[in-house]
């Protein structure tokens, strides 16, 4: 009689112990900010423990009655969410381009746009700062946008992605009679759709946390972001309210940690097919 041969039981590697306390610390402060934001500063210097009575909301309750915090919020949002539409728009456009239409000196143009990732943001700022003064833009949404209407890092995404589309559908679209918008529309967006989603939640996170340009431009408490707003809780006389601090570092995450949690395998394909086509 044949016994059917056993199939080894794969065990995890001894990586993963390292890995998974790499991962565990990285957690660290989150937890930090997260239990510190319903503690006092009296409990803190009293020698209580994180996990100890003495938790309270009167952090929350203090950042309501010293700022707008919902206007704030609000204008995080509209810049997080006018930057990200304006980015993924001319991102899907351009990579379009450069994948499906034939023009001189398409590749040479390609990798000028994929050179801009590595300019730092220093070089760029003053420029930028000089135009939004002539527009007269200073303390407004606008302002912090204007800036950020493109990205080349979201052109190579989502190039990569349109890459792995044969072009055998664009050809037959074509002999159909069917125009490039609809072809854009109607074919490509919904095969490139994960990966759309996984850069636009990049562009949002990105845009939500952004801190040194909207100072530049920000004058007045009603205009300011989450992250300015973080920064009166501070000042250089040793007065920081600590607890505060936390409060407000806890807000500002809240979002973009739910819509990384919602839309992380999208991130993931997105990031491990980009090299798949060089």
């Amino acid at each position: 009689m044949k016994t059917k041969p056993t199939v080894p039981v794969s065990r995890p590697s001894l990586w993963h112990i390292p890995l998974v306390f790499l991962v565990a610390m990285s957690l660290v402060p989150i937890l930090f900010a997260l239990l510190y934001s319903f503690k006092s500063l009296q409990s803190i210097f009293g020698g209580a423990g994180l996990f100890t009575s003495g938790f309270t909301l009167d952090n929350y309750r203090d950042i309501a009655q010293q700022l707008p915090i919902v206007q704030i919020t609000l204008n995080t949002l509209a810049v997080a969410v006018l930057v990200t539409a304006c980015k993924l728009l001319t991102s899907i456009l351009a990579a379009y381009a450069f994948v499906f239409t034939s023009f001189r000196g398409k590749t040479v143009l390609y990798f000028l746009l994929i050179s801009t990732i590595f300019i730092p943001f220093t070089v760029t700022m003053i420029p930028n700062y000089i135009t939004v003064s002539k527009l007269n833009l200073f303390d407004s949404v606008l302002g912090i946008v204007l800036p950020q209407l493109a990205d080349a890092t979201g052109i190579f995404l989502l190039r990569q992605t349109m890459r792995s589309i044969p072009k055998s559908l664009i050809e037959i679209a074509e002999l159909d009679g069917i125009s490039r918008m609809r072809t854009l529309r109607d074919i490509i967006l919904p095969i490139c759709r994960p990966s759309i989603v996984a850069t636009g939640i990049i562009f949002f996170i990105n845009s939500w946390n952004e801190y040194v340009w909207p100072t530049l431009i920000l004058r007045s408490k009603e205009n300011y972001t989450l992250s300015l707003a973080m920064q009166l809780f501070s000042s250089s006389e040793a007065g920081t309210e600590f607890t505060t601090i936390m409060a407000m570092a806890v807000i500002s995450m809240l979002i973009p940690v739910v819509l990384y949690l919602i839309f992380q395998r999208y991130i993931m394909s997105t990031f491990a097919s980009s090299g798949i086509k060089g």
